[in-house]
């Protein structure tokens, strides 16, 4: 495994324990050159999700792509990296146990918005303003009151 700090190909696990829904191992590295640690996480490869995207096209989903979104969101917000972490593995779960192959872009907004909503509202708001495309303050304002009736 590549270190990602000064990537020697060589290091060692000091730990490995399953996931919260055992589909996958959690392995604690170090590496052999600068001594550094860094987590892996290795799981069974599936059938590939499609994600088709608001132009039509085609893509395959990518679980890093969601958890950069999400961590975007919450960039410099209480936010832990394990809790977005999780919400992205709730998230994948949700898109694997349906029996579709294919999921829209659409969707997936829509989770990712359903579990910021109770993480962080801040993060919501940041998100849903990319994610919906606000063109102006009155469209923000409209989903800050959504967010104010629903509490």
């Amino acid at each position: 495994m590549k270190c990602p700090y000064c990537d020697t190909q060589d290091s060692k696990v000091l730990d490995s324990r399953p996931t919260e829904e055992g589909a996958s191992i959690r392995r604690r590295r170090e590496c052999l050159k600068c001594k550094r640690r860094f987590t892996t996480y290795e799981k069974i490869e599936g059938v590939p999700i499609m994600v088709i995207k608001k132009d039509k096209g085609r893509e395959p989903f990518d679980r890093e792509k969601l958890l950069r979104g999400i961590v975007k969101a919450c960039e410099k917000r209480p936010v832990s990296v394990e809790i977005m972490e999780n919400m992205v593995s709730t998230i994948e779960n949700i898109i694997q146990n349906s029996l579709d192959r294919e999921i829209t872009s659409v969707r997936i907004g829509d989770l990712v918005m359903e579990q910021l909503k109770g993480i962080d509202e801040v993060a919501y708001v940041r998100f849903a303003s990319v994610y919906r495309q606000f063109k102006d303050i009155n469209t923000f304002m409209q989903e800050l009151r959504k967010l104010l009736m629903e509490k």
